[in-house]
C-alpha cells in the first residue's frame, strides 16, 4: 500500500515426474522391478514365437500327402541322406592317385576305340570345332545382325569367369588324354580344364534359340551339345565335374545377362542405338 504495488509471484506447480536413480559406476541401474518385466516380456515372445511355430500345424495326413504333392523335394531328401552315407563311409582317393572320375568309367570302351584310331580321332575333333565355331556365330550374330546383346554378354561374363576359376585352380590333365591337333582350341595348346566353355557356350547359344522359339536350332544344339559331352569324355578332355558346372554356367550367366540387359532398357544403347542393352547413351 502507501502507493506502492505488490505483485502476486506465482509459484510453478511441483515437478511430478519421478527421478531417474542415481548413476551407479557411470550407468544408471535398473531396479528389480523392471528386469522382472523384461524376463517376462521376453518370455512371452518366445512363448509367442513357438506357438505359432510352422510344425505345430502339420497333421499325419500333410505327412501321408507329400511325397504325392512335392515328389521332387522329396527325391531330394532321399538323396540328402544317401549321399551322406556316401560321404561319409567312401575311402578318399590318395594324393598321389588320379582322380576318379565316373564319366571315364562309363566311356573306357570308346576310349580304347579312339585310341586305336587317330585318324577317326582327328575327324571328330575336327567336328568339335566345326560346332565351336556355329556356337561362337550364333552368338555373335544374334547382337550383330539382330541387335540382341544377351548372349554375348552372356559370353563374355561366362569366359572371364571360366578364366579367374580356371587359373585359381589348375587341375591335372586327366590321364590317357587324346590330343588332336584339328580340335579345339586349334594346335593341342594347352587350356583351362575347369570349367567346360564348348558346354557353357553351347547351353547359352540354346538357350536364346528356345527364347526366339528356335526349336529345331535349339534342339539340334542340345543334341551335338550331348555328343561334345560324350566325345570330351571320351577323350579325356575334360573331367565331369568340368562339364555339368558347365551347363550349370552356362544357365547362371544367361540369367545373370538377361537381368543386366534389363536394367540398361530405356535410355542406353549397346553401340546401335535401340533399347536391348548399355555401353552408351543413345543419341536422342
Amino acid at each position: 500500500m502507501n502507493g506502492t504495488t505488490t505483485t502476486t509471484r506465482l509459484r510453478s506447480p511441483p515437478n511430478t515426474k519421478s527421478k531417474p536413480p542415481p548413476p551407479t559406476n557411470g550407468h544408471f541401474s535398473l531396479s528389480p522391478d523392471s528386469d522382472m518385466v523384461k524376463k517376462k516380456s521376453s518370455a512371452t515372445s518366445l512363448s509367442g514365437y513357438v506357438g505359432d511355430a510352422h510344425f505345430l500345424k502339420w497333421t499325419a495326413a500333410d505327412a501321408l500327402a507329400l511325397p504325392r504333392h512335392h515328389p521332387v523335394p522329396c527325391v531330394f531328401a532321399a538323396s540328402l541322406l544317401f549321399f551322406m552315407a556316401v560321404e561319409y563311409t567312401l575311402s578318399m582317393i590318395p594324393p598321389m592317385a588320379a582322380p576318379f572320375d565316373l564319366g571315364f568309367v562309363a566311356t573306357t570302351t570308346l576310349h580304347r576305340l579312339l585310341a586305336a584310331r587317330p585318324a577317326l580321332n582327328t575327324l571328330l575333333a575336327g567336328l568339335n570345332t566345326v560346332f565351336v565355331g556355329m556356337q561362337t556365330s550364333y552368338i555373335l550374330w544374334t547382337w550383330v545382325i539382330e541387335g540382341r546383346p544377351r548372349a554375348t554378354i552372356s559370353a563374355l561374363f561366362m569366359f572371364t569367369c571360366r578364366g579367374i576359376l580356371g587359373y585359381a585352380t589348375q587341375l591335372p590333365l586327366p590321364q590317357g588324354f587324346l590330343g588332336s591337333g584339328a580340335d579345339f582350341p586349334v594346335g593341342n595348346v594347352s587350356f583351362f580344364l575347369f570349367y567346360s566353355g564348348h558346354v557353357a557356350a553351347s547351353v547359352i547359344a540354346s538357350l536364346d534359340m528356345k527364347r526366339m522359339q528356335r526349336w529345331e536350332l535349339a534342339y539340334a544344339f542340345d543334341t551335338l551339345n550331348v555328343l561334345q559331352v560324350v566325345r570330351l569324355l571320351t577323350t579325356r578332355g575334360h573331367y565331369t565335374i568340368d562339364l555339368a558346372v558347365g551347363v550349370g554356367a552356362g544357365v547362371l550367366f544367361d540369367s545373370l545377362a538377361g537381368k543386366y540387359v534389363e536394367s540398361k532398357k530405356g535410355g542406353a544403347a549397346l553401340c546401335n542405338g535401340n533399347e536391348n542393352g548399355g555401353l552408351h547413351k543413345s543419341p536422342k
